[in-house]
């Protein structure tokens, strides 16, 4: 498990060639990193002298970060566990009527959970670009950046996620499911590119107080 091993240790792994931790698990952890960022923004409001008007909203805020850093969290390595899945049945034997077909239906199975787990990963990086949307109003201004970086995390986390999604859709030939994912994730990428959009607009301008940067 990831979680409880070294930072230096993921990365020495994510950059080894070894087939996982790769670009879907990274997506996972930069999505926990824009929650814990969103998190410390609502701790350094919550509670503080000035920021009583928004409490309430700001605890339920914090309840939903938690949950969202909690859920990408687990797909570090969920994502892990379904590549190293693929990886195993592309391995099987490939010689035999029987063995081609067992081994095309085992890559065909993992390939999907291989493409649902990043696909959890961009929703619920989403769900946090969403909750920062609402932050970038009412959070301590003196914590904008890490506002910021929760969004520009978050929506690298989104992106991310969403392209792993699409490299595994390209070797899923149930067009059904490819076309309803398709969908799904079109909607998604519009609804990212406003909050982000929104988002930025805001800090930019309690960074400059109005000024031009």
């Amino acid at each position: 498990m990831y979680l409880r091993e070294s930072v230096e240790k993921y990365l020495n792994d994510s950059a080894a060639d070894i087939p996982a931790p790769g670009g879907g698990s990274v997506s996972a952890l930069v999505g926990a990193l824009a929650s814990a960022m969103a998190l410390m923004s609502i701790n350094f409001t919550a509670g503080k002298e000035g920021f009583g008007e928004n409490t309430a909203r700001l605890k339920e805020l914090l309840n939903e970060c938690k949950k969202s850093k909690e859920v990408l969290a687990s797909l570090i390595q969920e994502d892990v566990n379904v590549f190293n899945e693929v990886d195993k049945a592309l391995r099987m034997p490939n010689f035999s009527d029987s063995e081609k077909k067992l081994r095309s239906e085992s890559i065909r199975r993992a390939t999907i959970f291989a493409m649902i787990v990043p696909l959890k990963t961009a929703m619920a990086s989403l769900y946090v670009l969403r909750l920062t949307h609402e932050l970038a109003d009412i959070a301590n201004p003196s914590l904008i950046s890490e506002v910021c970086v929760a969004a520009i995390l978050a929506d690298a986390a989104f992106k991310s996620g969403k392209v792993n999604v699409d490299i595994n859709l390209s070797h899923i030939k149930n067009r059904e499911i490819v076309q309803k994912v398709q969908n799904e994730m079109h909607r998604a990428d519009k609804k990212a590119k406003e909050y982000y959009d929104d988002i930025y607009s805001v800090v930019q301008k309690k960074l400059y107080k109005g000024k031009n940067p």
